[in-house]
């Protein structure tokens, strides 16, 4: 059975390139022009460099001794002069012609242009030893002779993504090299100095090593110099998740259309219906209760008492202001705001907090602590630092030290939602929310064992936000943390619901935030960049338009299950409608 196309159904018309090129045309090296072989030529200038350069100091020697001006010279001067310029220039060109070659000859991106204005379709043109197929296929390069065969079209998908097809010999040669391991892949970007060039000989090197095609995954459209060095190692593409806006969210009196990365079918549409519930209810109020990022380094001392007189050291108040200048050395924003000891034997956990202003702030707070380490080996040399994390921080990991003393932005984030709002728009009634409530997130919780996981769906929100805004999606673990609570109010007519959220962790700044697209949700919600008026105010409000995000989704997705309408909207807007046993049939 033939596959569904997923190009144009028009007639194919011909193609051919704006440019027509000989394919008999050979590109010649600049080498090709010397008089003697390249290796011969590379003896040639260091024997030159080296002989001139002994030449002149002998010569300015023998001027110092006799007390003769250096800058009188005579013709075998000049010329030895000369010759040294000549030859430096060659070895600065790192034996000169095929370095320089790389750099006059580059490939021109706009060889092949369609002529086709209907179509708008590439053109990429095979020369006879068909070596230049489309991306995604095996090679083995060394071909037989073929038969003239008609050339090779690729024909844009329906991303509006150009095809990749590797179109010199130079990227060929490159593409061998890092097939062979002969040229690691890493290394591509500085080699080249083409951070999408690499990006493109990486993916063709991962297809033929790999057998395996990676035609769905785009290429172009991408900043590749926007994540060299700070955001991706490697890269051959970039995955696509659609943003959906829930919205208004209505917190604080403000308004917030909330950008949300997911492929969960029903999640924006579940939050965005917590958000018309709470702004027909009035809007929530969210409040800021804790801001401080936390980095716990473990040191080890020879015995135990050496690890408590640091300890008694570290929490006394009269050593606090000196820890807290050596502390902000390395930052204009990282304050130090409190240290917190816990001892395991002869090990001893620091456990210090800090502000960290718009950042998220983990980079900013490490080189804190690490001032503060090399500050403390002057009265402590038997510290030994076993690492600048020992696990008590606690990231990327549900913890107890999180939930209870928080990390990053701890808040808290309530509302009370009319009784007929809780009746017409979330189709169930304030008794059943509240007895929901108790038994699942509360109650049912508890049976689990949970940690932190008093809640329904919070992580949900959390990570699409995340994702969309450029956060690191792996702190939903402990940014997830949330206790969610429900109570009939005003004579049991409205519902009160509160979530508690003690360890949110954002930025504004440094990360994936300072990419396009996550740039733009930040904009969007009024948070991008440093706060100019209050540092740190945007990754503040930012936390709290997160706990009212999850406000929103826990009060929709309990009314679903109070009222029996998870399973049919899931069915409805997340699974196909189709009926399995038929179909295998």
């Amino acid at each position: 059975m033939e596959a569904p196309r997923l190009y144009s159904t028009k007639p194919a018309q011909s193609l051919k390139p704006s440019k027509k090129i000989p394919l008999e045309e050979d590109h010649g090296k600049a080498s090709d022009a010397l008089p003697l072989p390249l290796h011969l030529t590379n003896a040639l200038f260091f024997t030159l460099f080296f002989s001139v350069v002994y030449f002149l100091l002998s010569r300015w020697r023998e001027k110092i001794r006799t007390s003769t001006p250096l800058h009188v010279v005579t013709f075998s001067e000049i010329i030895a002069i000369l010759s040294f310029l000549a030859s430096f220039i060659y070895l600065l060109g790192f034996f000169g012609i095929d370095f320089v070659q790389s750099l006059v000859f580059q490939p021109s991106p706009d060889v092949w242009i369609a002529e086709d204005e209907e179509e708008d379709n590439e053109v990429l043109l095979a020369k006879e030893d068909a070596r230049m197929v489309p991306c995604g296929q095996a090679l083995d390069c060394s071909l037989p002779p073929l038969p003239p065969a008609a050339p090779i079209v690729t024909v844009q998908k329906v991303f509006d993504e150009k095809p990749v097809t590797v179109t010199t010999e130079e990227d060929e040669e490159i593409i061998k090299s890092v097939v062979a391991g002969t040229t690691p892949s890493y290394s591509l970007e500085s080699k080249l100095g083409d951070c999408k060039r690499a990006a493109a000989i990486r993916r063709e090197a991962l297809q033929r090593l790999t057998g395996k095609s990676l035609s769905g995954l785009p290429l172009d459209g991408f900043d590749y110099e926007s994540i060299l060095g700070q955001c991706c190692e490697m890269p051959v593409g970039y995955v696509q998740i659609p943003v959906g806006i829930a919205g208004p969210l209505l917190v604080n009196g403000r308004e917030y259309s909330v950008p949300m990365a997911t492929t969960e079918g029903c999640l924006v549409a579940s939050t965005n219906r917590g958000c018309k519930a709470i702004h027909l209810s009035g809007g929530a109020t969210s409040v800021l209760l804790k801001d401080g990022m936390t980095r716990a380094p473990c040191v080890r001392f020879g015995t135990a008492k050496r690890a408590a007189d640091l300890k008694l050291y570290l929490e006394d108040p009269d050593n606090f202001e000196t820890l807290s200048v050596v502390f902000k050395r390395s930052s204009r924003f990282g304050r130090l705001q409190g240290i917190k000891c816990a001892i395991a034997g002869k090990n001893l956990y620091i456990r210090f907090t800090c502000s960290t202003g718009d950042a998220m702030g983990m980079n900013m707070v490490s080189k804190g602590v690490q001032n503060v380490l090399d500050f403390l080996q002057t009265d402590f040399p038997d510290m030994d630092v076993i690492g600048i994390s020992g696990n008590f921080c606690s990231d990327k990991k549900p913890a107890a030290v999180n939930w209870i003393e928080g990390r990053g932005k701890s808040v808290v984030c309530e509302a009370i939602i009319k009784g007929d709002v809780v009746r017409k728009v979330l189709k169930t009634s304030v008794e059943s929310l509240v007895e929901l409530n108790m038994l699942k997130n509360l109650t049912g919780s508890a049976m689990a064992g949970a940690l932190g996981g008093f809640n329904a769906h919070a992580s949900n929100i959390v990570t699409a936000i995340y994702i969309a805004t450029g956060q690191d999606p792996a702190q939903n673990v402990e940014s997830s943390h949330c206790i969610t609570m429900m109570e009939a109010v005003n004579e049991g007519k409205d519902l009160h619901i509160s979530v508690t959220m003690p360890s949110i962790e954002v930025g504004t700044v440094g990360g994936g935030t300072q990419l396009a697209s996550q740039s733009a949700c930040l904009n969007l919600l009024g948070v991008k960049g440093a706060s100019k008026e209050t540092p740190g105010a945007n990754s503040r409000m930012l936390a709290t338009i997160v706990a009212g995000a999850v406000l929103a989704g826990e009060l929709s997705l309990m009314s679903a299950l109070a009222a029996g309408q998870l399973v049919k909207s899931h069915m409805k807007y997340n699974r196909s409608s189709k009926d399995v046993s038929k179909a295998s049939s």
